[in-house]
């Protein structure tokens, strides 16, 4: 089987994990802030804190902007469940905006339309979580303008995306957002085992995820209610969770930081190479914005079902029939039973359900060969025209 995506652990990744195997910490040590001084020299922003998952990120960083009862987030119905469930998590509702066709990502127009209706009906976010798709970056400039002018806040959710730039500034400088969000699960673009990471360049916001990160713990005089007792000293001055990276995988990340610029531009080699071998095939391959150098995580094809006279779930179970690891992302998030409790519907986003009946993620992956990649591109063939 070749899968849809696959970690890439070298020599260099096993070395230094045995070296914190053998330090004095595996926890709470130099490590973590190693690896978020690297990640955020890379993309030039103030702050990084890392921590166990993206959707830990995602949560510390819904409440630090203050995200509660009474609020709302909307985000795209085409992502991962944890872009909406942190809002739930928060006591929020959570609404969607349906995709723009061409980039799949959230589209600034069906934003704008709803925000002027929800203006009137007085219901307007408090949040709007952009996510970028595959890695390719939404109109950040668009969606920054309008939450200007509407009053909401913005979180970037680029679990797809570390690597990669929008307008030729690299994702996660949060200039046009307030916070941004990296995931590190093993098939993404690098890995930490499990992890995630939130960046921001306000100090505030850095204050105050910190703190969720860690049990609502402080140890700085400066932040304590009165002055400490003695060096051990420290206070819970507000309710926090233990969302905190291990020395082991924060040694992984500073690892694989030393290639993620290769990385990316194999996956790119990957793609156009991709992009040629199936520019006779009755699919859409993936479209990228001149104002964006993708990340890449995915490489989604759209299947035409009346060009092939095959389904999508055809295609599908014919790849994986011949050892193909083809993947879909996403269902969209508004279909599924928990949301449809909610009240969400089937045809509410349709945009987002036609993508979803047409989409399968070919295998992308650091290192996969041509060979493999001639494979899967023969078993595509082949079941498209069986």
């Amino acid at each position: 089987m070749i899968p849809y995506g696959r970690q890439d652990i070298t020599q260099s990744d096993i070395d230094i994990v045995i070296d914190v195997l053998k330090s004095d910490f595996l926890t709470q040590g130099p490590m973590v802030p190693a690896f978020e001084s690297s990640v955020a020299q890379h993309v030039a922003v103030k702050h990084a804190l890392a921590v166990n998952s993206a959707t830990s990120a995602l949560h510390m960083a819904c409440l630090a902007l203050g995200l509660g009862p009474g609020d709302r987030l909307w985000t795209t119905p085409v992502t991962f469940v944890a872009s909406a469930n942190c809002a739930l998590y928060c006591g929020a509702d959570v609404d969607f905006v349906d995709i723009d066709p061409r980039t799949y990502n959230l589209c600034p127009k069906a934003l704008e339309d709803k925000l002027k209706i929800a203006k009137e009906k007085n219901v307007l976010p408090k949040v709007v979580v952009p996510v970028h798709l595959c890695g390719q970056p939404c109109d950040m400039e668009a969606i920054s303008r309008l939450a200007k002018e509407y009053g909401f806040r913005v979180i970037e959710d680029a679990s797809h995306a570390i690597g990669g730039k929008y307008k030729s500034q690299f994702i996660g400088s949060c200039e046009f957002s307030d916070i941004t969000i990296f995931s590190f699960h093993p098939v993404k673009i690098i890995t930490t085992a499990e992890g995630g990471m939130a960046l921001t360049n306000s100090d505030d916001l850095a204050q105050a995820m910190s703190l969720f990160r860690s049990h609502g713990i402080t140890r700085d005089p400066q932040l304590m209610t009165r002055a400490p007792d003695g060096a051990w000293y420290y206070q819970q001055i507000g309710l926090g969770f233990n969302y905190r990276m291990t020395e082991l995988q924060a040694a992984i990340g500073v690892s694989q930081m030393e290639r993620l610029d290769a990385y990316v531009a194999r996956r790119h080699e990957l793609a156009r190479r991709y992009d040629r071998l199936l520019a006779d095939f009755p699919v859409t391959t993936p479209w990228q914005s001149p104002d964006g150098y993708s990340g890449l995580h995915l490489y989604v094809i759209l299947i035409d079902e009346k060009k092939s006279h095959r389904t999508r779930n055809e295609v599908f179970s014919s790849l994986r029939d011949q050892g193909i690891g083809v993947n879909i992302h996403y269902i969209p998030v508004h279909t599924q039973p928990y949301y449809q409790r909610l009240g969400f519907h089937e045809g509410d986003f349709p945009k987002s359900e036609d993508y979803y009946t047409k989409a399968i993620s070919l295998p992308m992956f650091h290192a996969m060969t041509e060979q493999q990649q001639d494979q899967v591109v023969a078993s595509l063939r082949r079941a498209l025209s069986s």
